[in-house]
């Protein structure tokens, strides 16, 4: 849907006005023109948008997700197009807004071409006639590359989520035609990936097996920036308090805790009280600092006034630290949910020793105004499911 910017306002004209001749006559072209255009984004979607009487032109149920869509997009876009030049609400294609996302992520046209699988030439002509409606450059050249300006960030960002919008427009429409289509990419931090995952996607299977889903880890930083440029639709696990950024929103699914696991015939097992000073003297595996985990585990030493471990691994992978403990008398710092399975099959035991005022929310994290298509929906109720049971 989005490879015509210009036939998607056109087709809002007539959403808007009734009527095929009032849009020519708002958009400044032929009446033929708003039927080609129209009738190229029908063959597009499968079916008919419009509906035709004596009284007017009127969207179909089709017609109005895509209406619903595209007026989402261009909320997006037209501000910061108008910001840069108010004719590039006009003129503005959606190859050159793709040809600038490329050159805003990779700096450098020859990367941002074979990121797009274009010529190189061709990039640059994209970029230059940006700039030349403009009248403005949009790059500059640095040590390290090609570098966005202020402005040219602003636009790659709300072209990357208007084309997210028409993207969701696809899966919209193929949901009112009886089809399936889209995706749905899911940011998943640690506890997500062993506990809560694995039962929606299996409730969700039921009733859609087809869907694609992708699911993403790495660290929280990347799948932040990755859910705020429209990549990921949402993240899962551990809330941050207060949220990150402005522009995503948090809600709460179930509270967790932290547990303190050692393999089985660990030295703190031998049924003596546990002290901090004695958890200091053995290796730890533990998240990354900055994560909620890492700082619940250092203020557990800092509370007690005792030096915190020296000997620390930082990872969020269950499966290194299943071997390292099993190896050796390393501890682990790990939400309780997240080592369930693990200690109901006896790889791990429990220390007699929780950490104190660990309580902390798990959830979603969304871009705000996120608007997910039916598929979407529909695998989050699946999720808040499974959570509530």
């Amino acid at each position: 849907m989005k490879e015509n910017l210009r036939h998607l306002r056109v087709f809002l004209a007539v959403a808007d006005l009734g009527s095929i001749t009032r849009a020519a006559e708002a958009c400044n072209v032929t009446q033929p023109a708003v039927t080609q255009a129209t009738a190229k984004l029908e063959r597009a979607a499968g079916t008919a948008l419009f509906r035709r009487s004596t009284q007017g032109v009127f969207p179909t149920p089709a017609g109005e997700a895509l209406v619903i869509r595209a007026r989402r997009a261009f909320a997006l876009l037209d501000p910061a197009l108008s910001d840069l030049a108010p004719r590039l609400r006009l003129t503005a294609t959606t190859a050159q807004l793709q040809a600038l996302i490329a050159m805003r992520e990779a700096e450098n046209f020859t990367l941002a071409a074979r990121r797009l699988g274009r010529a190189q030439p061709t990039v640059h002509r994209a970029i230059t006639q940006l700039e030349q409606e403009a009248a403005r450059p949009l790059f500059e050249r640095t040590s390290y590359g090609m570098v966005a300006t202020r402005p040219a960030q602003a636009l790659a960002q709300a072209a990357r989520l208007a084309f997210v919008e028409l993207d969701q427009a696809e899966a919209d429409l193929a949901e009112a035609t009886g089809r399936e289509a889209g995706g749905l990419t899911i940011g998943a931090m640690p506890l997500s990936r062993s506990h809560v995952l694995p039962r929606a996607i299996a409730r969700f299977r039921e009733a859609r097996p087809r869907l694609p889903l992708r699911v993403l880890d790495g660290p929280y930083a990347d799948l932040l920036a990755g859910l705020r440029r429209g990549e990921i639709d949402f993240l899962i696990g551990a809330l941050r308090d207060p949220a990150p950024i402005a522009d995503v929103v948090q809600e709460v699914l179930f509270l967790d805790d932290l547990a303190l696991v050692a393999r089985h015939g660990h030295p703190l097992l031998s049924g003596r009280p546990i002290t901090v000073e004695a958890l200091s003297g053995f290796p730890w595996v533990v998240a990354p600092s900055g994560t909620p985990t890492r700082q619940h585990f250092d203020a557990m030493f800092a509370a007690a006034n005792v030096p915190r471990p020296i000997s620390i691994v930082e990872s969020g992978s269950m499966i290194l630290m299943r071997e390292l403990l099993r190896l050796s008398d390393h501890l682990g710092c790990i939400s309780r949910r997240q080592v369930a399975p693990e200690l109901a099959q006896g790889t791990f035991a429990l220390l007699p020793r929780g950490v104190d005022g660990t309580e902390r929310p798990i959830g979603l994290t969304f871009r705000e105004g996120w608007a997910p298509t039916r598929a979407q929906a529909d695998f989050l109720n699946a999720l808040r499911d499974v959570t509530a049971d």
